[in-house]
């Protein structure tokens, strides 16, 4: 049984002093430190999958005989050929502005996740800059733990994204059924998850939606981040409010629920109150270090079962967050403990992962000990739960709905209202 009485500073592995008897062993260092950053560079540097006009491999002439000879070859009429050439195979999800579909391209094996947004809905919500900031995000980024983005397009009625299929299913769902997760199962996704956030923050995004219904496992049982509603490129700090309240910290403008639509934002509200990170409940405007609190409130989800911060009403979340009171199971082990302390904390001044070492820092932390962070990133480590599937299409892993589809490729679209608001789909 580890000690709880040994100083901070020990959590923390130590770099060897440099004395003059380790000259070879420097040397070595050295080279090591060269390495690692030649791998950071690499895996940061990922071309996007993205595609601005694809041509779905079709020519010029072939794209006209797929429309018909009544149209001419545009990105306006992209939706006509990707609906006429996919089969939309079962109703993944439901989320508020639209609906996620399994679609696959026809006469072949390739699976995609196709998101359809109604513009209208999008408008009316006022959601039009989260929408377009999702798409813009998501096809800049490339990483092992983000879902793909490969291409998007629109008609009169709706945004379509196509998105890589992530036949695993949700996190929640995996953790819903286990109870609680141990703490070799923890600590694996918290890793992947901690890779990915450093890699979203070196490009000045942060997420701000981290739960476990928006991580996937992947065939192998790897984690993929998805849904990028709510994340942002922020250089400094923002005020607007975007995400699950307890995972995003204590800066939640509360003075939003009154001022915008209350419906849609009492119906995102109480998804994710729990998550908020305290400047977002205070209006301080908030950075990066929403995401640190975020992930502090996932691992101990993960390792308890349930979040920190819960109530039976909203302002019993806020006030239970604010006063940053966490009551630990008896099961968390000092490291864990410490680790959690030092993440969920209301001063993003000091909160682990904020401060001058970054990730690094959280990386460091004797919880993370043993871990092999490039063997991740190449998924050369066993995942603890890989997801039974039959096939690429495989939807086992995915809770069942009502199988709605009110996407008809045989439509002709009319007059559009809202197109030069999504100029960029």
């Amino acid at each position: 049984m580890q000690s709880i009485s040994q100083s901070p500073q020990t959590l923390y592995h130590q770099l060897p002093a440099s004395t003059s008897e380790n000259t070879l062993s420097s040397y070595h260092h050295l080279g090591q430190q060269q390495d690692d950053r030649t791998n950071w560079h690499y895996w940061h540097h990922l071309t996007s999958s993205y595609v601005k006009k694809p041509s779905f491999n079709l020519t010029h002439v072939e794209l006209l005989d797929t429309l018909g000879k009544d149209y001419s070859v545009s990105s306006g009429v992209l939706a006509l050929v990707a609906l006429r050439l996919i089969d939309i195979c079962f109703h993944l999800g439901t989320g508020t502005f639209g609906r996620v579909y399994l679609a696959r391209l026809k006469n072949s094996q390739k699976y995609y996740a196709m998101k359809v947004l109604k513009k209208q809905e999008v408008v009316r919500l006022k959601q039009v800059e989260h929408i377009n900031s999702e798409k813009q995000i998501l096809s800049y980024v490339k990483f092992p733990f983000i879902v793909n983005l490969y291409c998007t397009f629109q008609d009169d009625r709706n945004l379509y994204m196509m998105l890589e299929y992530v036949v695993g299913g949700e996190l929640f769902s995996h953790l819903r059924r286990a109870g609680r997760f141990t703490t070799d199962i923890t600590r694996f996704y918290a890793s992947e998850i901690l890779l990915a956030v450093e890699y979203l923050h070196s490009k000045d995004i942060i997420y701000r939606d981290l739960k476990p219904e928006n991580l996937l496992l992947d065939h192998r049982g790897h984690i993929k981040i998805t849904d990028f509603g709510f994340a942002k490129t922020v250089l400094d700090r923002t005020w607007t409010l975007c995400g699950t309240p307890e995972y995003l910290g204590k800066s939640f403008p509360l003075s939003c629920c009154i001022m915008t639509h209350v419906k849609i934002l009492t119906l995102l509200l109480y998804s994710f109150l729990d998550k908020l990170a305290p400047e977002i409940i205070q209006s301080k405007g908030h950075g990066k270090a929403v995401d640190w609190w975020a992930m502090g409130i996932l691992i101990f989800e993960m390792l308890a079962g349930y979040p920190p911060f819960y109530d039976d009403n909203s302002f019993g979340i806020y006030e239970k967050i604010l006063a940053g009171k966490v009551m630990f199971p008896a099961h968390f082990d000092p490291y864990a403990k410490d680790l959690l302390k030092r993440l969920l904390v209301g001063d993003r001044s000091r909160r682990l992962g904020n401060l001058k070492g970054g990730a690094e820092d959280v990386k460091r932390h004797k919880w993370f000990r043993g871990v092999d962070w490039f063997g991740l990133l190449e998924k050369k480590v066993q995942a603890p739960i890989v997801p039974p599937y039959r096939h690429p299409g495989d939807t086992s892993n995915f809770e069942k709905y009502p199988n709605l589809v009110d996407v008809d490729p045989s439509r002709i679209p009319t007059g559009d209202p809202y197109v030069q608001l999504f100029s960029d789909f």
